[in-house]
């Protein structure tokens, strides 16, 4: 609850937090986007709405938009790069083991699902999509695809990512409408980024039923196979 109540009113949080730690503010905003893309560990740190607010703010002049802009694409692009290099490092071993608060093997399965069906452009699509978004590049490195090609979509999710959140708060975070109902705008960004997930959950239940015990034997090869399929790491 804290941590729902802590995204919903982070525009007052980092307003104390520039009052606070002034030019460190940067560096407080590139650990959370890193932390939030980069560690599996850390998917319920504010993604899409951190990006909203920082444009927000970068609009009332408390941040500097060029620096802010850079610091998160630089935090977005660095995260995903060391989550692909976990995974495919660490990759044998997570499947080695019974399921754990961390690597839920029913999110690893999910996100293998969502390379099957939509190839590497499941990158960019992950980067709206919260814990899918922190489990793509980890699935990416675990399947060893092209590391060339990891890069390739890495770059334009995390440029398509930034910009359209960073500059939509920059326009349109300070009109009236939309600072005098900030809570609301933040639940819908949040709504938005869930939808395309809850979608997928609704055809996923209209299609083969797959049990919860399915679902936790995905294995390390099932994932290399997927990638394959693709063309991904051949």
């Amino acid at each position: 609850m804290e941590l729902f109540d802590f995204i919903l009113h982070f525009d007052e949080h980092l307003k104390n937090i520039i009052q606070a730690f002034g030019p460190l503010t940067y560096v407080i905003l590139f650990l959370i986007v890193f932390a939030e893309t980069g560690l599996v560990v850390a998917p319920f740190l504010p993604g899409d709405s951190l990006l909203f607010v920082a444009g927000t703010l970068a609009g009332s002049g408390l941040l500097n938009l060029g620096i802010t802009y850079i610091t998160l694409l630089f935090a977005a692009l660095l995260g995903d790069t060391i989550n692909y290099w976990i995974g495919n490092i660490v990759g044998p071993r997570v499947f080695a083991k019974e399921n754990s608060r961390i690597f839920k093997k029913t999110y690893l399965e999910r996100t293998r699902e969502f390379y099957e069906k939509h190839g590497g452009k499941t990158i960019i699509l992950a980067r709206f999509m919260p814990i899918i978004r922190t489990f793509a590049p980890f699935v990416a490195g675990v399947g060893k695809m092209h590391y060339k090609t990891f890069v390739f979509y890495n770059i334009i999710g995390a440029f398509i990512w930034v910009t359209s959140l960073t500059f939509a708060g920059y326009f349109f975070g300070g009109l009236p409408i939309i600072k005098n109902n900030f809570e609301y705008a933040v639940i819908v960004i949040i709504v938005v980024s869930l939808l395309p997930m809850v979608i997928e959950y609704i055809r996923h239940r209209k299609g083969p039923k797959m049990t919860r015990q399915q679902l936790e034997k995905a294995t390390y090869q099932d994932i290399q196979k997927t990638l394959k399929k693709e063309h991904l790491n051949d």
